[in-house]
């Protein structure tokens, strides 16, 4: 009896125990580290296919401090740490590890592989836009974007590789080599041609005597014109426009009564024309006996208010004068 007893209980045991490792969730798959522009992310893989009740939970650490958690029942399979409230460091040395849950259960934790920050993070391309200046060409050039920090602030001695050609012609392109201005003028072009041009940044040397580069920019392409002009020269001459009429408009406020009368003198008929108004049969009695001349008729009216104003006609301009 006690025989048939123990074994009772040794075959529930080993069915007990058959049960807890079935019950063991298989771990993810591919768990890797990666960073491109100073981020920091855990990917993985799905631990079972046709699964879509797991959940994930992520930590990172690094090689002087413990695991600290970064995302929890995540159903995503990516954990981006740089996005959370997840203190990173420019040179820290990261590891990253995850495990599935489906309710009670979970799966063992699963590490990934290690990267230092400065040395493995992947630079992305820089954005490079080109401006026709005549017969030459301007090229203007922005960093990546970090997560921390920026690439000058990372990368010290980073500079720019900067290689040209004519449109369908990129086996003779030309090349420039350690620029440190993120602003180049490409002299001596052919005009009325069309360039292509593609930047990447050199980050110096960062492991065993090899240069850290960046993904090459997309490729833009523009024309040159005829002649190149001085990107100075529109400014100069709209400040010269605008500063001459200004000038003017202040000149014409101060002395505009004697530019009015500079331009509309006030000159006054002859006296004796102006004493013919009261009495002109004097005039006719005057000149009747005088042999006959040809001449243009000359009309004065004259108001009450004493030539208080006059309407001088001269050359086709009518100036309106008032007596102060």
């Amino acid at each position: 009896m006690p025989s048939t007893f123990l074994n009772g209980v040794l075959v529930i045991l080993i069915l007990a125990g058959a049960r807890v490792v079935l019950a063991v969730l298989n771990t993810p798959r591919n768990v890797r580290l990666t960073s491109i522009n100073m981020n920091l992310v855990l990917r993985w893989d799905s631990s079972a296919e046709g699964t879509s009740d797991l959940l994930y939970t992520a930590e990172a650490k690094t090689s002087v401090t413990m695991y600290r958690v970064g995302c929890v029942n995540t159903s995503a399979l990516e954990c981006d740490f740089s996005s959370l409230e997840f203190p990173l460091s420019l040179y820290g040395r990261y590891t990253g590890r995850v495990r599935a849950q489906q309710g009670p259960e979970s799966s063992p934790w699963v590490e990934s592989n290690n990267i230092t920050m400065d040395i493995d993070t992947i630079i992305g391309s820089p954005s490079v836009s080109l401006f026709s200046n005549g017969a030459a060409l301007v090229i203007s050039i922005e960093d990546p974007v970090f997560a921390i920090s920026t690439l000058k602030d990372v990368y010290s001695t980073a500079t720019y590789n900067i290689t040209y050609w004519k449109d369908g012609q990129s086996e003779k392109a030309r090349n420039i080599s350690s620029v440190l201005q993120n602003r180049v003028v490409l002299n001596k072009l052919d005009p009325w041609m069309k360039y292509c041009v593609q930047v990447q940044i050199n980050a110096g040397e960062r492991r065993e005597g090899n240069s850290k580069f960046s993904i090459p920019s997309s490729t833009v392409c523009e024309s040159t014109t005829s002649e190149a002009e001085a990107p100075w020269v529109p400014a100069v001459v709209t400040f010269f426009i605008m500063t001459l009429t200004a000038t003017l408009v202040v000149i014409a406020l101060v002395y505009r009564k004697r530019i009015s009368h500079l331009l509309c003198p006030q000159e006054a008929l002859p006296s004796h024309l102006l004493e013919t108004q009261n009495s002109p049969n004097d005039w006719t009695m005057q000149i009747s006996d005088q042999p006959e001349e040809k001449y243009n008729s000359v009309k004065v009216i004259a108001d009450n208010k004493s030539m208080e104003q006059r309407k001088v006609i001269g050359k086709g301009a009518v100036c309106l004068l008032q007596d102060t």
